[in-house]
């Protein structure tokens, strides 16, 4: 995803990357419609999905086109910090910063261990008993809407 906006052209420049937040349906929908209200700042993937899609980790200028649900660019959206990080060491900000409502850090994480012990994303992994716990590798990262599309 390591893009030089001094490079890219257009903001919706089709070689940008794509950006999805969670699998297509409910949950996607409600993140993104967060991300265009401007709710959600921060998101938080898990450092062995970078290993096993073989993408490198985001980086502070970094642009991608956010899609929806239907597979619809919504929004192109920069990276504006970026840090590893244990589960156990996420902050209240940064789990405030999702933009999915949540008050404590104990919510954001019952929210993503719902997503990450559920059925998609074990499908995904291919492991139907994958559980997470405070030592999993987080990867934290903080954006900004450059264009809404």
């Amino acid at each position: 995803m390591a893009t030089d906006p001094a490079t890219v052209g257009p903001v919706t420049s089709p070689d940008l990357p794509r950006c999805e937040f969670a699998f297509p349906g409910p949950l996607r929908d409600l993140l993104v419609a967060a991300v265009l209200s401007g709710a959600k700042t921060s998101t938080t993937g898990l450092l062995q999905d970078y290993e096993l899609d073989g993408e490198p980790l985001p980086e502070v200028g970094d642009r991608a086109v956010v899609v929806d649900s239907a597979d619809r660019p919504v929004a192109v959206i920069e990276v504006t910090g970026v840090r590893v990080a244990r589960l156990g060491d996420v902050d209240l900000d940064h789990a405030r910063d999702e933009g999915e409502g949540y008050a404590s850090v104990a919510a954001w994480r019952a929210g993503h261990e719902q997503f990450w012990h559920g059925p998609d994303y074990r499908g995904w992994l291919g492991d139907p008993e994958f559980t997470v716990d405070d030592d999993t590798p987080a990867v934290l990262e903080r954006f900004r809407v450059v264009e809404r599309l």
